[in-house]
């Protein structure tokens, strides 16, 4: 087995899709090992990831794991190769802008999820939700970004604010030294060069999920 406390060379050049695979196959893994399995063959992680066994191989062997076609992959110590390239031993700081409905749902699902990454500050323009504690995470006013984002070394943040303040948000993000975006809002960002963005458009998903429904529903 691969040494799970070494940090894989090409993990930084690994693509993204991959990335969000390895995120969803330790999620599986958490499970698996919580129910007491100990040995898990790439079948039987595709099968719960809806994936192939080659896919899973693939995967696995960018980051340096391999396993015994005869025992499997040893379940924690997979575990344990996946974090080292998803979290490389670094605690994550990020901030949420817009503690709307959306924000505080985002705030109250990753309370204590996931140890690695942590929202350490909100920011919101409502002078109500300013200066509070929401779900473990200190709200500020929206204009104190700059000062908050390079106190605390923030890198990363999450947008959750209506389609016509998103990219207005996210220039002031990244006038502020932040590069990687997740987006909730239903407009495509326009960043510069070198910054990251992953749209998580619900409009346009459901849509599709509608789309598909009523295809069903006619055949």
């Amino acid at each position: 087995m691969a040494d799970t406390n070494t940090l894989h060379p090409s993990a930084h050049r690994i693509p993204v899709q991959t990335i969000g695979r390895l995120s969803l196959y330790r999620r599986l893994l958490l499970d698996f090992s919580a129910g007491g399995m100990r040995q898990i063959y790439s079948h039987q992680l595709a099968s719960a990831a809806v994936a192939t066994a080659a896919q899973v191989r693939r995967d696995l062997m960018v980051i340096g794991f391999t396993g015994s076609s005869r025992k499997g992959y040893a379940v924690n110590d997979l575990i344990g190769a996946v974090n080292a390239v998803l979290a490389q031993s670094v605690e994550t700081s990020v901030a949420l802008v817009g503690v709307g409905n959306l924000g505080r749902a985002i705030l109250a699902y990753y309370t204590n999820r996931q140890p690695w990454v942590r929202f350490v500050a909100a920011f919101d323009r409502d002078p109500d939700k300013a200066n509070r504690i929401i779900h473990g995470c200190r709200v500020y006013p929206f204009d104190q970004c700059e000062e908050v984002l390079g106190r605390e070394g923030i890198r990363a943040a999450v947008i959750a604010v209506p389609a016509a303040e998103a990219q207005r948000v996210a220039d002031r993000l990244v006038l502020a030294g932040v590069r990687s975006f997740l987006n909730f809002a239903p407009v495509r960002l326009h960043l510069p060069t070198g910054a990251y963005v992953d749209d998580m458009d619900m409009t346009t998903a459901l849509d599709r999920v509608a789309y598909y429904a009523r295809q069903q529903r006619q055949a």
